[in-house]
């Protein structure tokens, strides 16, 4: 029988605190200090302790530093886990929180099985998600911008009479705009200049984006996606990238967990409590998505758009299309009907939206 041993890192920037568990599940854990952070150093031990690395089992709490540590360790042979920090098991009466006791924690509970990794995604994978969150962040800074230039304005009492901002006729009048003060209109038009900045940098990014997913694995899933209504390419890339592999998860509402979608419950003998939606999940993977879930509050229909994308799709992935357009769009219907708010509504087609897209994944599945 192989005895294994259970390494607990708590991994920072510049340092790693190191933690060892052998033999039985009430064994002792017994601390080996403090080394850099790089990856060197961690050869550095691993040769150091003198085990083969077929009996070690390393760990440690996803964080800034992100997956280069697991790669680099699964490279050499040698086992690795990456937990997520929110379900890591914690004593209720611990106030104590220290690195060192972060990494005797890590290595006891993977001893007792007690840690459950989370995904890590590939290398290519990732490179993606890097790629559709630098356009979110962009997309920000571009609302941002926006605002300031408004609160600028209605500073000074220059509200536009039109029905909708950032209009072609919204631009013309702000072209229009003029200050007494020089030093006003140089501001004004700093705030210009930082929002057509902000746009063409989106503009690039999604030119980019577009071009990546052509040779990215994940090509058939991301173009199969966007049978959905409000599933763009940039949804659509969003989620292939932030969820990774879909036939991961056995049912639906696996999916639906993982993207914090399901309603939280506090319930306790015959009595029974559910909340608000548990977040607890993807956060870029859930935005997207229940921004994709507004376009279900108007009739079904197939818009051009949403034709031209599903043309060279299979016929299945196409049905299931429509079927979740007929029934989200009746779905959405109901519940307003029945007194729930819209943002009520909206979260719970997006968790139906989930579902149709995981069954959408399990009829086109990734390239490799």
């Amino acid at each position: 029988m192989t005895h294994y041993i259970f390494i607990g890192l708590d991994v920072h920037q510049n340092s790693i605190d190191v933690a060892i568990a052998e033999g039985p599940r009430d064994g002792e854990v017994r601390g080996y200090g403090k080394i850099n952070g790089e990856f060197m150093d961690v050869d550095r031990l691993i040769r150091r302790l003198g085990y083969s690395r077929e009996r070690l089992r390393v760990v440690y709490e996803a964080g800034p530093c992100g997956y280069g540590l697991y790669r680099h360790l699964r490279e050499k042979g040698i086992d690795c886990m990456v937990v997520a920090p929110s379900l890591t098991p914690r004593r209720a009466g611990d106030r104590v929180k220290t690195d060192r006791r972060d990494a005797f924690t890590l290595a006891r509970l993977h001893r007792a099985g007690e840690l459950t990794g989370v995904y890590v995604p590939r290398a290519e994978d990732e490179a993606m998600r890097d790629l559709t969150r630098a356009r979110e962040d962009a997309k920000d800074a571009e609302r941002k911008a926006k605002q300031q230039l408004n609160s600028f304005l209605l500073r000074h009492s220059r509200k536009f009479s039109g029905r909708q901002k950032w209009s072609l006729a919204h631009r013309r009048w702000l072209s229009d705009q003029s200050f007494e003060q020089p030093v006003q209109q140089i501001v004004f038009q700093e705030y210009i200049d930082a929002i057509e900045e902000c746009e063409r940098r989106v503009e690039r990014l999604t030119a980019q984006i577009r071009e990546a997913v052509v040779h990215w694995r994940m090509q058939p899933v991301v173009a199969a996606f966007q049978a959905m209504r409000g599933v763009s390419l940039i949804v659509a890339a969003t989620l292939a990238a932030e969820v990774g592999d879909t036939t991961r998860f056995d049912t639906p509402q696996q999916l639906a967990a993982y993207l914090g979608l399901v309603p939280s419950e506090h319930s306790s003998g015959d009595r029974r409590q559910r909340g608000s939606i548990t977040k607890s999940g993807n956060a870029h993977a859930r935005r997207v998505l229940i921004q994709g879930a507004w376009t279900y509050r108007h009739p079904a229909r197939v818009s051009r758009q949403l034709r031209d994308r599903r043309a060279d799709l299979p016929l299945e992935v196409r049905k299931i299309g429509w079927k979740a357009q007929l029934r989200l769009c009746s779905r959405y219907r109901q519940l307003v009907a029945r007194g729930k708010s819209s943002q009520v509504a909206v979260t719970a087609i997006a968790r139906e939206m989930a579902a149709f897209l995981w069954a959408i994944a399990k009829q086109v599945p990734a390239a490799g």
